[in-house]
């Protein structure tokens, strides 16, 4: 039996197919492209059921991933996070069924880590010396890492006030570090001339087909620690958006697998006040988002003032009657400072963004209170000492 079903890969706007047994980057016509697999022959040849024997990691899902060969598989144990009933929080926000998918716990501490573990294992799969890539801070870090796994050598491009732990992360890996005084467009200009000058392979957001195929298998994880019976409703915090776009095709490929039936989720994506370019493109009706200036937010993974792929983000959400929203920064720190005392967790500021934003949607009737609701945390609070301020009390010295 193969190890990947993948046939090839796909323009989705202009439906051109590339090869995925060689470098692609993005299809002529300028989108972004997906991998397409074989689904009917893998629906013969496997069941879900058969996955439970499988390691608890993404890679439980490889017919669905583009790795053609098993030992280019470079992995650090990443993948199936758990997926926790928030019953104290869920019980003061009147959402008795509320649930958090904590990405925090895979290696390097985000979710980045699904898409640098598909993505540099392919690249390395196609002979990749050299990949170049703008970051936020975790991406950078997270490929970083998987890079110096992989034999790749890593250029990082990434905004001056990035949490610094990603700084240390990319730099203890052998990877070259860029700051730029600017936000995530600003890294991607320099990226842009690495890339340029020097024929590195570019591993920036959807300009490469496989970091979403890490992170669509957030959607495979979520169905079947559900038991395979979808959530009402996943809130997902929205940058460049590709964990979202991914979710929304891993429901796409397991309902023509026949792993799941009914609705799908209703996808919402969470961003800013300060950078809301995907609320504003949706509240319009709009299929893409336009450029949005002075970008501004301490959530710092969704501070993307244009995406990409923003019109997948906008086509999952349209398709699956969903959302988009944006929450004030009053309420990030607030959300993070609920979810740490009420549930033990202490989540990044994106994180606690959907769980805002799920407050506020059920304020307003959007989310019924007995919808069974996911909220994704796609990292660990620790990344982001500085978003917190404390209160120390300071205990005079007992002299006996």
């Amino acid at each position: 039996m193969r190890y990947s079903y993948i046939n090839n890969l796909e323009c989705p706007k202009c439906s051109k197919q590339y090869s995925a047994e060689e470098i692609q980057q993005l299809c002529s016509c300028g989108s972004p492209l997906l991998a397409r697999y074989d689904l009917q022959s893998l629906k013969n040849d496997i069941h879900k059921e058969d996955l439970q024997s499988r390691e608890n990691s993404l890679w439980r899902y490889h017919e669905v991933l583009p790795v053609l060969n098993e030992k280019n598989v470079k992995t650090l144990g990443e993948g199936m996070t758990p997926l926790l009933a928030l019953e104290r929080a869920g019980e003061e926000l009147q959402l008795y069924k509320l649930y958090l998918k904590d990405e925090g716990l895979v290696p390097t501490g985000s979710f980045k880590a699904r898409g640098a573990a598909v993505g540099v294992s392919k690249a390395m799969e196609l002979g990749v010396k050299e990949l170049a890539m703008p970051t936020n801070g975790n991406a950078g870090a997270a490929w970083s890492l998987y890079s110096a796994k992989a034999g790749i050598r890593a250029h990082v491009v990434m905004p001056l006030d990035a949490p610094e732990i990603t700084r240390k992360e990319v730099s203890i890996s052998g990877g070259k570090l860029y700051l730029v005084d600017g936000v995530i467009s600003d890294a991607g200009k320099i990226t842009a001339q690495l890339i340029k000058e020097n024929g590195y392979f570019d591993a920036s957001t959807l300009k490469e087909p496989y970091r979403i195929e890490g992170k669509k298998t957030m959607g495979y994880e979520i169905a079947e620690q559900f038991g395979w019976e979808l959530p009402d409703v996943i809130l997902y915090p929205t940058g460049g958006g590709v964990g979202l776009i991914g979710i929304y095709k891993a429901f796409l490929e397991m309902q023509e697998l026949g792993w799941i039936n009914g609705p799908f989720p209703r996808l919402v994506a969470v961003q800013a006040e300060g950078c809301a370019p995907i609320v504003k493109a949706y509240v319009e009706g709009k299929k893409e988002s336009d450029f949005w200036d002075n970008s501004e937010t301490k959530a710092f993974g969704i501070n993307v003032p244009k995406a990409l792929g923003d019109f997948l983000v906008l086509e999952a959400i349209y398709e699956t009657k969903g959302c988009a929203i944006a929450v004030s920064e009053e309420e990030i720190t607030n959300a993070q400072q609920f979810i740490a005392k009420s549930e033990g967790q202490f989540i990044c500021p994106e994180g606690a963004a959907t769980v805002a934003a799920a407050d506020k949607l059920r304020e307003s009737g959007w989310i019924g209170t007995e919808e069974r609701v996911v909220c994704l945390n796609t990292g660990v609070g620790i990344k982001y000492p500085d978003t917190v301020d404390y209160k120390a009390r300071y205990m005079e010295k007992i002299h006996h």
